[in-house]
């Protein structure tokens, strides 16, 4: 059997170097026993070659189990693999058989190999080397004829290095490794795969196939693909789905396309007014790394929230009955804040951050105001806020949410403001 008739049996779509000679790898090791370990990215169709070795070998007819270590949890993984007996553990009502006694004369593949706890690894390297294992909670010796298929998308060789794998279980498996190339290394291969993809969701949804223009096309090669196969899967659903257009411009495929893939971390959101810096651009400071920036950050957008409640708060008791109006507030970099007079409105008025705060009272009812103070040393913003919190908490003897509700801030801040100015309530 040729490659082509392969490809077309399993749904590989491709024909870069690298892809290939994966291919031409499994449909060798096929016919032997050997143990394989298959690497590569998630999402670039690792399983699809232990069903090629698997279906191509001596075994086919016999079953064929793939199994995921890293969604068994570690407690019970020894019990999926190799059985229990009765009683061997709470919850253990009755004995149980193994993937490795049900699959005696199979193919198992032990997909995320590299998340299988160190225990199980050495019962593992066990039944590579001898055909044996052990129930759990039995001392009678069993033997069983699987053969495993492993996949990885991690370097099991610096894992062993870093003592999580163990290191002759690694050479154990990796009898004849076998990498698949993630997608971006077969940048000819995504436009068939893309077409491959529409054409089959068109036919499911009953919908015409999505087609792409030249710009498109390009855009589609270029994009990274971080996700793989996988991903570049997705998007073709979500096109095939949601688009109106069924000849697809760049600027049309651009909505479909993750933004800011270089980071695939929680994106942090940029400040108004901060500049973004440069990765290329020399650092003021050799040791301010992006850990103390996103602290900063952090304190940054805490003080903004702070500062945000105050206004708030100034608002609300300049409307009833304080005797005085907010003008301006300090803010991110310069702030407009209108003063709120019931009678007559006045202009805003721009304060630079650093500048004082200035406290008008009431309007005299003609629209005028009659003057203006600058703040005193005396009269600092945190006095002047812990004096409301205190006149607001005597009014409502005490009551932290209704004194709350009228400050315009939530119960929680409330409580904190109290703790940092030290307010007996």
């Amino acid at each position: 059997m040729d490659n082509q008739s392969i490809k077309n049996r399993f749904g590989i779509i491709g024909n870069t170097p690298a892809l290939n000679h994966a291919l031409d790898t499994a449909v060798q090791v096929a016919a032997t026993d050997l143990s394989v370990l298959i690497a590569g990215e998630s999402g670039v169709g690792k399983e699809a070659f232990s069903n090629i070795i698997h279906a191509l070998s001596s075994r086919k007819h016999n079953p064929f189990i793939a199994v995921n270590c890293g969604a068994i949890p570690e407690g019970t993984i020894d019990s999926e693999l190799f059985g229990h007996e009765k009683g061997s553990f709470t919850g253990a009502v009755d004995a149980r058989k193994g993937y490795f006694e049900t699959v005696n004369g199979g193919t198992i593949f032990l997909d995320e190999i590299g998340e299988m706890p160190l225990g199980t690894q050495a019962r593992l390297l066990r039944v590579l080397e001898s055909g044996e294992f052990i129930r759990v909670g039995s001392s009678k010796v069993q033997k069983t004829d699987v053969r495993v298929i492993a996949a990885t998308n991690r370097d099991l060789l610096e894992q062993a290095q870093n003592g999580k794998f163990r290191e002759d279980l690694y050479y154990r498996l990796s009898t004849v490794p076998i990498r698949v190339p993630a997608l971006r290394d077969r940048k000819e291969d995504i436009p068939l795969l893309f077409r491959k993809f529409t054409s089959d969701f068109a036919e499911r949804y009953k919908t015409q196939s999505v087609q792409l223009d030249a710009n498109a096309q390009q855009m589609l090669m270029n994009y990274p693909w971080p996700g793989n196969v996988r991903e570049l899967k997705n998007i073709a659903e979500q096109i095939s789905v949601l688009s109106t257009e069924k000849m697809l411009t760049a600027d049309a495929l651009q909505r479909f396309l993750p933004q800011n893939t270089g980071n695939r971390g929680l994106a942090l959101v940029q400040p108004a007014g901060v500049p973004i810096p440069s990765p290329n651009a020399a650092s003021s400071s050799s040791d301010f790394n992006s850990t103390e920036r996103d602290i900063l950050y952090k304190l940054f957008f805490e003080l903004k929230k702070d500062m945000t409640e105050i206004k708030q708060m100034l608002f609300n008791m300049g409307h009833q009955g304080t005797g005085f109006s907010p003008v301006t507030m300090p803010d991110a970099a310069t702030s407009i804040v209108p003063a709120y007079d019931v009678s007559s409105p006045i202009e805003p008025i721009v304060t630079p951050v650093n500048a004082p705060i200035v406290l008008h009272p009431s309007s005299n009812g003609t629209g005028t105001v009659d003057h203006h103070e600058d703040v005193e040393e005396s009269l600092m913003l945190a006095d002047r806020e812990k004096e409301f919190i205190i006149k607001s908490l005597k009014k409502h003897k005490g009551r932290r949410r209704d004194a709350a509700n009228e400050l315009g801030i939530s119960e929680r801040t409330l409580y904190r403001k109290i703790k940092e100015y030290d307010i007996k309530d």
